[in-house]
């Protein structure tokens, strides 16, 4: 049987440092529309007329295309909210996974800063199951630079929603944010999941 995708909750019910309630409300809805848009999309893919499909244009065409679009916008912001409400505390696995592959946190971290500024959407730390190690990668939209075989393990919203509330064009001070309420043991509750410090 068919089942809709069903919301995370935000678990966030007061300002963090250097980001509001206010900031994660707004931005809760947009993902909230995600995972409403990607349960519209699944269910009109089930309806549409697959006779009608080719690359040029189709009503069938066109939702498949939108379908990574929203699905992946779901999917980045759950792990993006999930890390929010920490300490910032490096700890875990996770910290001696990072200091194996980029020779230090420090590095690390300079790199996920370069990248989140770089992206115009999404920087992600993720394990790549090619060369089973880290990389930081950037991403301009949700459906455009994902990494095929690589799981996202720390996710950083760089879109100007994300931000601009409290930031207005200054994202490397919200960036610096988001690594003072980044959530270590969300990120290594992931890799545990997936095994990846194995």
């Amino acid at each position: 049987m068919d089942q809709d995708y069903l919301p995370h909750e935000l678990k966030i019910n007061k300002d963090l440092d250097g980001i509001t309630k206010k900031m994660l409300d707004e931005h809760f809805k947009l993902y909230q529309g995600y995972v409403k848009k990607s349960n519209e999309i699944q269910k009109k893919i089930k309806e549409a007329d697959k006779s009608e499909a080719n690359a040029s244009y189709s009503f069938i065409g066109e939702l498949k295309r939108q379908e990574t679009f929203s699905v992946n916008g779901m999917k980045l912001h759950e792990i993006y909210f999930g890390h929010l409400g920490g300490d910032g505390v490096p700890k875990g696995d996770l910290v001696k996974m990072i200091e194996k592959d980029f020779g230090s946190l420090d590095i690390w971290k300079e790199d996920m800063i370069v990248t989140g500024l770089c992206a115009r959407g999404w920087a992600v730390l993720a394990y790549d199951y090619r060369d089973n190690r880290l990389h930081n990668y950037g991403a301009d939209a949700h459906n455009i630079g994902a990494v095929w075989g690589a799981i996202p393990i720390i996710v950083l919203d760089v879109y100007e929603h994300a931000y601009f509330i409290d930031y207005g064009v200054n994202r490397k001070d919200y960036i610096n944010s988001f690594f003072k309420n980044l959530d270590w043991d969300f990120a290594n509750k992931i890799v545990e999941e997936y095994k990846l410090g194995k």
